[in-house]
């Protein structure tokens, strides 16, 4: 599910921004971007992540900011001054332009560079950083709840839409092999009229019977209100079931497309139609559903 939550965490020391933005994924993938001084700290981090979230891929970034008595990063004296040299070297003797200054020099790498911190200093940052983290971590939960919401709503929306029109395939259901038993009938009569053939009842019973078996739908009608009460239990429970309304979703398209493929009526394919369109919308929203 995508989602979107910040925080920073201050210490006499220290102060430390988080940002934790999500985009949709089948799985879990989390990326972090932490500065050089903070890579000890990454497997622990990711531990956090993984607690509180199932599915998505997590871009987290964190940016640390020092009090003005202790300098996040040093200038590299020895580095501008191979640089100078070595642009001095090569403009001798030559009509090259004069030497960068020193705001030039600033930019390449290598020359400004992240202050070295004492290791047991780098280990006390650790309670800032958990907090840093799992605040972030709290209002990307309170952003993913507000976004539930209004996907549960969308969903309980479109299974009812399904749920109606398979309500009305199933009162057209007995209707079609009603009316193949009079439109056979009707061609019965007239070829025996223009033929002269004999037709005995049986061979109307057996053909009608057959065509019944081919179109009965009643198998398909009952899996898929199985699937859409399943559906509903799922969508209200306490625990995040992404995957398996998921899996739901694809049967319950499984199920829709037999039903149009095998009831030979016009209105239950405008049915069918109306219903393939909301469980699009249903596979859709299920994307962003942990």
């Amino acid at each position: 599910m995508t989602g979107f939550g910040n925080s920073t965490s201050e210490t006499d020391t220290i102060s430390i921004s988080v940002d934790l933005r999500a985009v949709n994924n089948r799985y879990l993938k989390v990326h972090m971007r932490l500065p050089d001084s903070l890579n000890r700290f990454e497997n622990r981090i990711e531990k956090l992540v993984r607690g509180r979230i199932a599915r998505g891929t997590v871009q987290l970034s964190m940016r640390v900011h020092f009090p003005h008595n202790v300098s996040g990063y040093v200038i590299d004296a020895e580095a501008i001054q191979e640089y100078r040299r070595q642009l001095d070297s090569l403009s001798t003797g030559s009509d090259t332009d004069q030497p960068p200054g020193l705001t030039a020099l600033l930019a390449l790498p290598g020359v400004v560079v992240e202050s070295k911190l004492m290791p047991d200093m780098i280990d006390s940052l650790w309670p800032a950083i958990e907090q840093a983290v799992s605040e972030s971590l709290d209002q990307f939960d309170d952003f993913r709840k507000t976004e539930g919401s209004r996907m549960q709503v969308d969903l309980h929306r479109q299974c009812q839409l399904i749920s109606d029109q398979l309500d009305e395939i199933a009162r057209l259901a007995p209707e079609v092999v009603s009316e193949y038993r009079t439109k056979l009938l009707e061609r019965l009569s007239k070829a025996v009229i223009e033929s002269g053939v004999t037709i005995s009842e049986s061979d109307v019973i057996r053909e009608v019977a057959v065509y019944a078996d081919r179109c009965d739908i009643n198998e398909e009608i009952t899996r898929l209100r199985s699937h859409l009460q399943q559906f509903d239990t799922f969508l209200n429970g306490n625990t995040s079931l992404g995957r398996k309304l998921e899996f739901l979703g694809q049967e319950m398209y499984r199920e829709i497309n037999t039903v149009g493929s095998k009831a030979n009526n016009v209105t239950i394919s405008h049915n069918v139609v109306e219903m393939k369109a909301a469980i699009e919308r249903v596979r859709e929203v299920l994307q962003n559903v942990e």
